[in-house]
């Protein structure tokens, strides 16, 4: 019997299929994209994996897709917008494209730009349930006067408004990588590719609410379960690697450790 709030050691699509339809407030992964790193041999099947993520989120549920492309001989794969589209053909709504981007990045190249981002895809199933937009402080606010009714003649007309002292993100999500920045947990750089906690811990609090239920079917180091469990939602996490899933067993059962010594 699946317990929540465990992590298990499975194949994820072989594991879904243990799973009751519409089960999953919000599922937050990173799929070995393109052979970028070593996961120990492992594979993973798009469509397979895609086909049974839409039967297991909830209707108005999230999926988190990072996914960025590999570059060879000066050509990119497009893997993530091959991803994005199967979602899509599979019958997610592609709500968002959201893109990660990397403060720290060592990955130079010699003849273009210094690539510094992957892709956050938002998959939706029909109209999102839940949407706590993450606010910033705008750097003005009080009453000025703003752009109203602009047309096609491109004049614009202003009238006086008030501007708030808060406004919502964009979509452009920066963090630092490394020691410090991903995860202050040194076990979890066993693992090839972590994402940072702050990263998967902004999408949980963007798309649940308390209680509800967060997976991850490629859970690596664990990162997004251990976000789940200190921000008071459930979880379930599954790793095909037995390394990588004794990494997210332990990075759990630390959090677990911390919360009852703040009680005591």
């Amino acid at each position: 019997m699946i317990e929540l709030n465990k992590i298990y050691y499975s194949e994820c699509v072989e594991f879904m299929k243990e799973i009751k339809d519409n089960f999953f407030d919000l599922t937050v992964t990173s799929p070995p994209y393109d052979n970028l790193r070593d996961y120990k041999g492992y594979r993973f099947e798009i469509e397979k994996i895609a086909k049974e993520l839409f039967r297991v989120t909830k209707k108005g549920g999230i999926v988190i897709w990072v996914v960025g492309d590999k570059i060879k001989n000066g050509d990119r794969t497009l893997t993530s917008f091959t991803h994005a589209l199967r979602f899509q053909e599979i019958g997610f709504n592609v709500h968002d494209v959201m893109i990660y981007k990397k403060k720290n990045t060592p990955f130079m190249r010699s003849n273009a730009y210094t690539n510094c981002y992957e892709f956050m895809f938002v998959f939706s199933k029909g109209k999102p349930n839940t949407f706590n937009p993450l606010l910033i402080k705008t750097r003005r606010n009080g009453k000025e006067k703003l752009v109203a009714n602009k047309k096609a003649d491109g004049i614009n007309n202003k009238v006086w408004g008030t501007l708030k002292e808060e406004k919502t993100r964009i979509n452009i999500w920066e963090y630092a990588v490394g020691l410090g920045g991903t995860t202050n947990d040194k076990i979890a750089f066993k693992h090839p590719a972590v994402f940072p906690e702050k990263l998967a811990e902004d999408h949980i609090l963007s798309w649940t609410n308390e209680g509800d239920i967060v997976f991850d079917p490629m859970c690596g180091s664990g990162t997004t379960c251990k976000m789940a469990k200190i921000n008071n939602r459930k979880f379930i996490g599954v790793d095909i690697s037995e390394e990588y899933y004794k990494i997210a067993q332990e990075r759990v059962q630390m959090v677990n450790i911390q919360l009852r010594l703040s009680i005591e």
